[in-house]
């Protein structure tokens, strides 16, 4: 059973039950800063990712990048397969440097992993949303050459804001977002059980994911039980949309953005219980 609890019971999530759904190569991070703060991890992934199937587009794409105004990343992910794919086809992942424009990220995790490939950010949207990234973006983006590398299940709303600001958009697929054949089956029942605390969703996938093996309708009912965390509005928009009930959202994409967010929501709720 993937469960980890290596802290002692102390810290604002003390003997707090949390179940992280991330993909197991980005949730380690979290894991460690949750279990700082007490909390007793379990481990459930409901997302992998994975390389194009094709990779046609995102290589011509690559070999024109020169002709593009801007690249805008939404996602840690959109970085990481963009820039293995660059160093695959023989290209250093700083080709970013031939953009003749710039570069722009969906917040501040997404806006370090570009830093890490030793590419410079020169934007970084306030709120962390695509749209919003549309939308501060939007007098910069008339006549303007757009490329939006991204994985295979997203929705349309980025690039219509982006056509509708009078930009030209090539959409590419950097990486595929997979859901797992199986879960783990004793955290799985101890989900279905209501024996958790909370449960993290850092995107609409990785909720989208679970309601494969829970039904919505059985999702919805446990969010009345146990607290869903998310990342980002579009994704607790997601959770919502399937009648779900959000009681953390976080608008900082980091690790240690969102174990804050969790932590202060059990604080208030003790303080709440003190003074009740």
């Amino acid at each position: 059973m993937a469960n980890r609890n290596k802290s002692e019971a102390s810290g604002p999530l003390a003997g707090k039950r949390i179940v992280v759904t991330r993909a197991p190569e980005q949730a380690g991070e979290l894991i460690d800063v949750l279990e700082s703060l007490g909390a007793q991890v379990l481990v459930m992934p409901t997302v992998s990712f994975a390389p194009p199937e094709n990779p046609a587009e995102l290589d011509a794409a690559l070999e024109h990048l020169a002709d593009f105004d801007w690249v805008l990343f939404t996602s840690q992910n959109a970085v990481r397969f963009f820039c293995r794919r660059s160093t695959e086809t023989g290209r250093e992942a700083a080709v970013l440097g031939a953009v003749r424009g710039r570069v722009a990220a969906v917040g501040s995790a997404t806006a370090r992993a570009i830093t890490a490939e030793g590419v410079p950010v020169d934007y970084v949207a306030q709120t962390q949303t695509g749209e919003s990234l549309a939308a501060e973006l939007r007098d910069s983006m008339a006549g303007k050459e757009v490329l939006l590398p991204r994985s295979d299940r997203v929705d349309d709303r980025l690039p219509a804001a982006l056509r509708e600001a009078g930009a030209r958009v090539t959409e590419v697929v950097a990486y595929r977002t997979l859901r797992p054949e199986t879960l783990d089956s004793e955290i799985l029942q101890r989900v279905r059980r209501a024996e958790i605390d909370a449960i993290v969703f850092a995107s609409p996938s990785a909720f989208h994911n679970l309601a494969a093996f829970l039904p919505s309708t059985e999702l919805a009912v446990l969010s009345n039980r146990v607290q869903f965390a998310t990342i980002g509005s579009t994704t607790t928009r997601a959770l919502r949309e399937a009648g779900a009930r959000v009681a953390i959202e976080s608008n900082d994409s980091s690790s240690a953005g969102l174990a804050d967010a969790i932590g202060k929501y059990y604080q208030r709720q003790t303080s709440t219980v003190r003074h009740a």
